[in-house]
């Protein structure tokens, strides 16, 4: 595990506890610090109080979906952003990224695909910046 993920701050915003737990479970013990949101709206207060590294966002969310929650993020910041959703189509795919995220991860999905697309996407924005 690189030494640097301990400064990495990872913001998950989804609406299914299990989701939140699991994915934040797994980027901790990668040494990740979580921060988490149980929709749109939520996602967005805690993206401005914790300024994170990267957030991973889900689609469907109440109060603000993801798509809105991203088109926001995107408007003031280029912080990296995962989509991980049960929209897996090709056009759920195209339009996450067309509308900014940096990757789209579909549910279900492996956790050692979710940690490697995490560092893979942090390792391009340190890149980047």
């Amino acid at each position: 595990m690189p030494e640097d993920n301990e400064q990495s701050v990872i913001l998950i915003v989804d609406d299914d506890p299990s989701i939140r737990e699991i994915v934040g479970r797994v980027l901790e013990d990668e040494g990740y610090r979580i921060e988490t949101a149980t929709d749109g709206l939520r996602g967005l207060e805690q993206f401005y109080k914790v300024l994170p590294s990267l957030i991973i966002l889900d689609v469907k969310m109440p109060e603000m979906d993801g798509w809105e929650t991203l088109r926001r993020i995107r408007e003031i910041s280029n912080c990296p952003v995962i989509m991980l959703t049960a929209f897996g189509s090709t056009n759920d795919i195209i339009q996450g990224l067309e509308s900014g995220a940096d990757d789209y991860l579909v549910k279900p999905f492996g956790v050692q695909e979710l940690i490697a697309r995490v560092a893979t996407v942090l390792r391009r924005a340190h890149v980047v910046s």
